[in-house]
């Protein structure tokens, strides 16, 4: 494992006390986890106080899409600071109005307008509120293999399984089977066959529940907790299609995959399709300060023009969140960001997983576009029998923890998530350092192929 000259355990223990004594942990029995104690971040890296330091293949949460600590963004966030370190939303500031700007030149089409929250569930959960306001209907459609926040509207709106403790029916949400190839919920032969087959399940879901009792459509452009499931060719073009035949909003979420993760400012620009709203988040300033948003349409920011939206946020468009926008963005045009993680993908990671894959049984399927990919664990290749049952855990997710336990013993923080590791480093990874991740995940997949049965 890679030494850090940061070494302090006695520092370190003192931040584990008080964590286990105070913090309150998100998704978490509290007194079965042991957080690790960290003492400090840069690049794709961050180490512990014991100085064993990680390359971190989970960008945090997948949001510090441009590294830790930029020293152009940390600079950007100082200065604001010290000029105007926050105001409240009803007024015009000079970041949120660059940053409202800069980031409207860069969503497709005419989402011109933007409405700034605190993050991506705040962003689902506006979203959401706008639809059912603009057409005045009630329901919302949204796939069960999908994450979209932990607010009220969005857990609701969510598929996974951490929905199920606060899933409350009368939310108006029906949920759809998307496509999936791998793993097809329509028993499909071809990607050309899923894509079919999953549009007219949809469009049988909208007849079935009624069309004019649908508001929205809620999408994420390619899901990314439950998979990296990157839709086939046409199908983000249907749904388009059938919002526009029954007047239903469609909402892309684009929290996880907007600002270059996959190798695009935004991910609907590899399916040429734009929807009516457009959330996003996390890399919108790489993480720096909590901030997300809504990518509104001409068309729905109209209904708002002489009726107040019921809708906000004490901290909408913070300075300090909105000036870290503005020096990400920035920073991303300046260094070629997105296009690097398009090259990562297309050029070192996309083919070193592939490599990977030929040569572990322990790897079903390589999924993924820019610097956003997944490995999909099974025991049986033949039957695609994942490494471990959907959603399990203590025994049953044994397999798993031990392939997390071998990548961080080799130095590598992974994305485990089911029978899954997903591959989300920084978009600024460098060959070196995709390199020595792919070597870790190798060796560490070998631990993983011990429990195949196939």
């Amino acid at each position: 494992m890679n030494q850090s000259p940061a070494a302090d355990p006695q520092a370190g223990a003192a931040v584990k006390a008080a964590d286990r004594a105070h913090v309150f942990h998100s998704w978490s029995a509290q007194g079965l986890i042991d957080p690790l104690a960290v003492a400090g971040a840069e690049g794709s890296y961050f180490w512990d106080y014991d100085g064993n330091r990680y390359l971190d293949f989970t960008s945090g949460l997948v949001f510090t899409n441009i590294g830790y600590q930029h020293p152009t963004v940390v600079a950007a966030i100082q200065q604001q600071a010290a000029t105007l370190a926050t105001f409240a939303p009803a007024f015009a500031v000079e970041p949120r109005s660059e940053a409202a700007r800069l980031i409207a030149e860069r969503t497709p089409g005419d989402l011109d307008k933007i409405f700034f929250t605190n993050g991506g569930a705040e962003a689902v959960e506006n979203a959401v509120r706008m639809a059912r306001l603009h057409t005045g209907r009630p329901k919302v459609l949204s796939a069960y293999r999908s994450y979209h926040g932990a607010t009220g509207t969005a857990i609701n709106v969510t598929g996974d399984p951490r929905r199920w403790p606060s899933d409350s029916g009368s939310a108006g949400t029906v949920r759809f089977w998307g496509p999936f190839p791998y793993r097809s919920p329509f028993h499909s032969a071809t990607e050309a066959e899923e894509c079919e087959r999953a549009l007219r399940h949809l469009e049988d879901t909208v007849a079935f529940e009624g069309p004019g009792t649908i508001a929205a459509i809620v999408l994420e452009t390619v899901p990314g907790t439950a998979g990296i499931m990157v839709p086939p060719p046409g199908y983000l073009s249907g749904v388009r299609e059938i919002c526009d035949r029954y007047g239903i909003v469609f909402v892309l979420d684009e929290v996880m995959t907007g600002f270059g993760r996959t190798g695009t400012w935004f991910a609907a620009e590899h399916f040429d399709v734009v929807p009516d709203l457009l959330t996003f988040a996390k890399g919108v300033n790489s993480g720096y300060v909590p901030l997300g948003g809504v990518a509104i349409s001409a068309e729905i920011a109209a209904t708002f023009d002489q009726r107040p939206y019921p809708g906000g946020l004490t901290y909408s468009g913070h300075p300090l969140a909105c000036a870290a926008a503005v020096a990400t963005i920035r920073v991303m045009e300046e260094e070629s960001i997105v296009e690097r993680a398009a090259w990562l993908g297309e050029q070192v990671l996309g083919p070193g997983l592939r490599d990977l894959a030929e040569r572990h049984p322990s790897v079903g399927e390589v999924r993924g576009l820019g610097a956003f990919w997944a490995l999909d664990l099974v025991r049986d290749r033949a039957t695609r029998e994942p490494l471990v049952p959907y959603n399990a855990s203590g025994q049953d997710n044994a397999p798993m923890a031990a392939f997390a336990a071998a990548c961080k013993a080799e130095g590598l923080w992974p994305f485990v998530n089911m029978n899954r590791t997903h591959v989300v480093p920084p978009c600024t990874l460098t060959e070196e350092e995709a390199k020595e991740g792919l070597t870790a995940l190798d060796r560490a997949l070998s631990v993983a192929d011990t429990f195949t049965t196939g």
